[in-house]
């Protein structure tokens, strides 16, 4: 399954309205370590047809950066029925991202 880029304009119908548990891979494009966590998190999506796997640029899209306090990136959110379930900051595996739907 696709990633989808989240925007200002398409977080709370893509994430907040979704029929699945979502994860959202809050990162910026001069993040070294946010690149290492996007592999991590494009191989979620192409192996988890169960998650719906998203991605937004804290620089694009500060507002909603902003909305969820996000203070460091890489950082990954997972949401339920458009509530926060659990959330992980800094460089993760993908077992360590897959356990916060649990």
């Amino acid at each position: 399954m696709a990633v989808t880029v989240l925007t200002n304009e398409n977080f709370d119908a893509e994430v907040l309205q979704a029929d699945k548990p979502v994860l959202v891979d809050f990162w910026a494009a001069w993040c070294g370590p946010c690149q290492k966590q996007g592999s991590i998190v494009d191989s979620i999506s192409e192996e988890n047809t169960d998650i719906k796997v998203c991605k937004l640029d804290v620089d694009e899209a500060s507002d909603i950066a902003s909305r969820y306090n996000i203070m460091s990136i890489p950082t990954i959110y997972a949401f339920k029925n458009g509530e926060v379930l659990n959330k992980s900051v800094g460089l993760a595996t993908k077992e360590q991202l897959l356990a916060l739907f649990s």
